[in-house]
């Protein structure tokens, strides 16, 4: 894929999502009326353009990069990576919307979770890209490297990463729960 299809496509479902969770009523930056880089953990997290669940979403290229190559092996790389930005829209989508926000603050240690602002989420978007992008040109060792990696430092550093996150989602665990949240 070019340099340019990959912009457009990357472009093209960031602009889509940012209208949808516009219609969703998402804000479009934190509430708190100022932009920062990294959102520290609490209340204003998911409002900044980065944080401790960046990660996850680099990792979700990488996943979707996989299941998409092993999946549909005839398929265009092209087409591939915007099923894959396609995904990641839509979840950008879903996950803001009040059924799986209140499965946060009912599943997870995420108590005060509130959603993401528009800017978090065309971040989270960019992510996936980067980790998409990524998958296609590192060795595997090295991708396995990197995932295993981002996992664990967000581990360490906030109790929480992607695994974890879907497993919470799909089969709450009161030991983990109570775990997250420092008990």
């Amino acid at each position: 894929m070019t340099g340019s299809k990959f912009t457009i496509s990357v472009l093209f479902a960031a602009i889509l999502a940012a209208l949808v969770l516009a219609m969703l009523g998402r804000p479009a930056i934190c509430q708190c009326g100022f932009v920062d880089l990294w959102g520290q953990v609490g209340p204003q997290q998911s409002q900044m353009m980065a944080d401790w669940y960046s990660p996850s979403h680099i990792v979700h290229g990488f996943v979707f990069y996989l299941m998409l190559r092993l999946l549909f092996p005839a398929m265009r790389e092209e087409r591939r990576f915007q099923v894959a930005l396609g995904i990641e829209a839509a979840w950008e989508a879903a996950e803001n919307t009040p059924w799986i926000i209140d499965r946060y603050r009912e599943a997870t240690a995420a108590l005060g979770y509130s959603g993401d602002s528009i800017l978090n989420s065309v971040s989270d978007i960019l992510m996936m890209a980067a980790g998409y992008w990524l998958a296609r040109r590192l060795p595997v060792w090295v991708s396995v490297a990197l995932v295993v990696a981002l996992e664990l430092v967000a581990l360490v550093a906030v109790r929480d990463n992607l695994t974890l996150n879907v497993w919470m989602l799909l089969f709450p665990t009161d030991f983990i729960r109570d775990w997250q949240a420092g008990a």
